[in-house]
């Protein structure tokens, strides 16, 4: 079984012209970490948009989205 020292040692003797390409090869099988801690970053932003709005005006928005979207999602297509 391959433990990560293994490939450590396996990898100090990569040349050092290739380091770029080892780099990027890892950078591509990995998770994107970074990308996803963007994302969460760019959708946290959105917390609180609403909090300027008195509650009925919140339900009432609730109310429009739900029939926007039954409108939308909830009909038959005829192909």
């Amino acid at each position: 079984m391959l433990t990560l020292n293994t490939i450590l040692k396996e990898m100090k003797d990569v040349p050092v012209n290739r380091l770029e390409e080892l780099y990027q090869f890892i950078h591509s099988i990995t998770p994107s970490t970074k990308h996803s801690e963007n994302l969460r970053k760019k959708i946290l932003s959105f917390g609180g948009a609403f909090s300027d709005m008195s509650n009925d005006d919140y339900s009432d928005f609730l109310n429009q989205t739900k029939k926007a979207r039954t409108k939308l999602f909830d009909r038959n297509i005829e192909l």
